[in-house]
């Protein structure tokens, strides 16, 4: 029977192959962890968590960068029936506040760098909450002391009931770009149909090493890099975060067969020395996500590195993926998130009725990796499915013949102009194709006479120039007269949240006034 939950994942994966090697330290900051001792360490953490008063369900929050010490703590505490909620280093204050408080934290693991914040965030907190501090790469050991200092606990001394398949093991909290962030609730069993369904999408096996490039407060690496290679026996090597300048070295020197990034991290690869065909020769595949990748980098990629990119799409709320390309690259499609992985998806107009392929409507999604809701939320959770049990994206796209879709915009960031709706990634697309163009993204900007008109954010590429009135011009050749940009406005960076996705209400905020 498969593994349905996390404890499951980490003490099959023990009992199987024992002494291959889960998760080493990109860096070589620490020694390799192999799944027997990954599954005694859960148990440690466990038993520290009992002694320290953490009960079963209880929250227990990190704040803490990529490493080893981190994946511990968090399968720890899942393994043992605790919630956790791993917190996102970019929050502010208030919102780290928010997040702490409104999850029910009775525990924070912080990292040392984090420990002044954390206290300070806590102490404003009407509820009692508890910070230890532990590196990033510490071992089990100074963990479990971190936690319960004294006595140590022994594994043996912690009761052995395993979390069931519908109990919450993640609380992550969405970005929170439109006001305060949501904490989605994901089962046992969400996690693990997921970490199954991404295995058996990319056919991937015990010799498979992933690079991690990505924060594991991101539900991408949190499902994809840490919990996926529990499933299939593979292997992680963990990084503290991503370094254009070390990403290829590390995949190299690690040996991994398959990295896993996000748009933003294709462009700025694209940037940099592609390195000897050689070296990249063991690494079978790249996987996008997260966000849609511009078929303009798409295909600059595979072109510079001689690597094909399997661009799939999920979101928080389904644990990750819920799309994916073929791993044949005769099946992909160029500027398609895919097809729908581990569970349905369809698209539906502004009544809920399907949509003929073709037509351009909402995305839904329906399936087993999909969340239970938003924690202390019910109005939320509510207006999030329909009445059918479909969940909405919220992502607009259309689906073609052969069931690959295509995501076009956000319904919140739909370009309305003279009551004509326009995708924004269309405009986004026909910028990139413009030689000195590194990033681009379209948003409307309010207009008395269209309602909306079009602005456009351009990154430059570094060495290279352009006019707003030469991209107004070649946009005008693309995508017409009507869809252009009235207004090209050239900045250093696009607003990003953690998942590189362009946050393009903020395009809006940052707009000085004319």
């Amino acid at each position: 029977m498969s593994a349905a939950t996390v404890h499951a994942l980490v003490e099959d994966a023990a009992a199987a192959v024992p002494d291959a090697v889960y998760a080493t330290s990109a860096d070589a900051a620490s020694a390799p962890l192999r799944f027997g001792a990954l599954a005694a360490d859960c148990r440690a953490i466990g038993a520290a968590l009992d002694a320290a008063g953490v009960g079963r369900g209880d929250t227990v929050s990190t704040v803490m960068g990529n490493g080893l010490a981190t994946m511990r703590v968090l399968l720890g505490a899942m393994h043992a029936g605790r919630r956790v909620n791993p917190v996102n280093l970019l929050s502010g204050e208030e919102q780290m506040r928010h997040v702490i408080g409104h999850a029910d934290a009775r525990l924070v693991v912080a990292a040392p760098e984090w420990e002044e914040r954390v206290r300070a965030v806590v102490a404003a907190l009407e509820a009692p909450v508890r910070v230890v501090v532990v590196g990033v790469d510490a071992g089990v050991d100074e963990i479990v002391a971190a936690i319960a200092p004294s006595p140590r606990p022994t594994p043996a001394s912690r009761e052995t009931e395993a979390p069931r398949p519908d109990d919450t093991a993640l609380l992550m909290y969405t970005s929170g770009t439109t006001g305060l962030p949501k904490g989605v609730m994901l089962s046992h069993a969400n996690l693990a149909a997921n970490a199954r369904a991404i295995s058996g999408e990319h056919g991937l096996g015990a010799a498979d090493r992933v690079l991690g490039v990505l924060p594991l407060y991101h539900i991408n690496a949190f499902v994809v890099t840490m919990l996926a290679p529990l499933a299939h026996r593979g292997s992680v090597a963990m990084a503290p975060r991503f370094s254009a300048q070390q990403f290829w070295t590390q995949a190299c020197v690690q040996r991994c067969t398959w990295i896993n990034v996000v748009p933003t991290i294709v462009s700025y690869l694209l940037e940099g020395e592609a390195p000897r065909r050689e070296s990249l020769a063991a690494i079978r595949f790249c996987r996008s996500a997260s966000a849609a990748l511009a078929p303009e980098h798409h295909r600059a990629f595979e072109a510079k590195f001689g690597i094909g990119i399997v661009e799939t799409m999920g979101l928080t709320e389904t644990a990750a993926p819920s799309f994916s390309n073929p791993i044949d690259p005769a099946r992909r499609k160029v500027g398609s998130v895919g097809r729908a992985s581990g569970g349905e998806a369809r698209i539906v107009d502004a009544s809920l009725a399907p949509v003929a392929d073709g037509g351009t409507g909402e995305i839904l999604i329906r399936g087993p990796h999909v969340m239970r809701g938003y924690y202390k939320n019910e109005a939320a959770t509510r207006d999030a499915f329909t009445a059918d049990g479909w969940m909405r994206t919220g992502d607009l796209g259309h689906r073609d013949a052969d069931g690959f879709f295509f995501v076009t915009g956000r319904l919140k960031e739909l370009i309305i102009k003279g009551g004509e709706n326009i995708a924004p990634r269309e405009i986004d697309e026909a910028l990139l194709r413009h030689p000195a163009v590194l990033e681009a993204a379209a948003t409307g900007m309010p207009d008395p006479h269209y309602g909306q008109e079009i602005l456009a954010c351009v990154v430059l590429r570094e060495g290279h120039a352009a006019s707003e009135e030469e991209l107004r011009a070649h946009c005008i050749a693309l995508v017409g007269r009507y869809k252009a940009p009235k207004r090209v406005r050239f900045v250093a960076s696009l607003p990003r949240g953690p998942s590189g996705k362009v946050q393009r209400l903020r395009l809006r905020d940052d707009e000085p006034p004319r």
